[in-house]
């Protein structure tokens, strides 16, 4: 909600403040499709020179994440939290067998299908039965399991951090593109120096609207697009060290009750149910 006030509070200020103090915005109206269209396109036509068809796809779809966000909330958190404790308890108290057809088929698994948030996330349920099963066929050093849970939660960040980079060099590029246009019109008006002030000075204005609209797009929205990106992929990340969390202090020999507590530490902040609720809520699973 906040990052489309945000978005919607920029124009208003800008735009708004351009009128209020006796700015023409018919001016920048007029010069906005010709400015769009050199700025906008090379902008666009660099992006596709720049990165892969992966990351543009990746981009393009990430698009999506700016206002609601991180995918993973209270909710999610604590069915994760309940999902592991199950797998946990059911490995301690009847042998690490026991869940072998769980994490062999996890989308016909009856305890991974009792948390449908879970089930939404393919890579959330794949990353669980991919280390669950290491454990299975005999990987127990927790130092070493947790090394490579970090290796992959690494490399899943810094995929996941494509796009951001990808906007952010997008904007980083944004007012040289915005200075390029502004010389055109500067070319265009030196071929009009024989025309009265007022042309002269409605073609000067038009060619600083380049100027104009190669900072504003940088700083007020391609880059705080960037700055969201990071962000949303960085909490997002931080699901899967909850996962790590868990399993490693299971192998370490904690009991399921303590593993999930260290699990939950690693929530952030705003989304860790406190050390009751979560009790409560894990008390109820058989």
């Amino acid at each position: 909600m906040f990052a489309a006030i945000g978005l919607l509070g920029v124009f208003i200020c800008v735009f708004g403040s351009f009128v209020i103090f006796g700015g023409k915005i018919g001016i920048i109206l007029e010069a906005l499709p010709g400015e769009f269209m050199t700025i906008g396109g090379a902008a666009i036509c660099g992006f596709m020179v720049a990165n892969s068809t992966h990351v543009i796809k990746q981009s393009l779809g990430a698009v999506k994440r700016i206002f609601p966000g991180a995918r993973f909330h209270k909710k999610e958190y604590m069915e994760l939290l309940s999902l592991l404790y199950q797998i946990l308890k059911t490995m301690k108290t009847k042998g690490v067998l026991a869940i072998e057809q769980h994490i062999e088929k996890p989308l016909e698994s009856n305890i991974f299908n009792a948390y449908p948030s879970i089930m939404k996330d393919p890579f959330t349920v794949k990353f669980i039965a991919d280390y669950l099963r290491m454990f299975s066929i005999g990987v127990d050093n927790p130092h070493e399991l947790e090394a490579l849970m970090e290796q992959e939660i690494d490399k899943a960040k810094h995929e996941d951090l494509h796009s951001s980079h990808a906007f952010q060099t997008m904007a980083d590029a944004m007012p040289a593109l915005g200075i390029v246009a502004a010389v055109l019109g500067v070319i265009k008006t030196m071929a009009s120096i024989t025309e009265p002030p007022e042309v002269l000075g409605k073609l000067i204005g038009g060619a600083l609207v380049g100027t104009f609209m190669g900072i504003f797009l940088s700083y007020c929205i391609l880059a705080p697009i960037a700055s969201r990106l990071k962000g949303v992929a960085e909490e997002e990340n931080q699901f899967y060290h909850v996962i790590r969390a868990a399993i490693t202090a299971h192998l370490a020999g904690y009991a399921p009750q303590v593993s999930i507590e260290a699990a939950r530490k690693k929530v952030p902040t705003e989304y860790m149910p406190d050390f009751n609720e979560l009790e409560e809520a894990l008390s109820a699973i058989s």
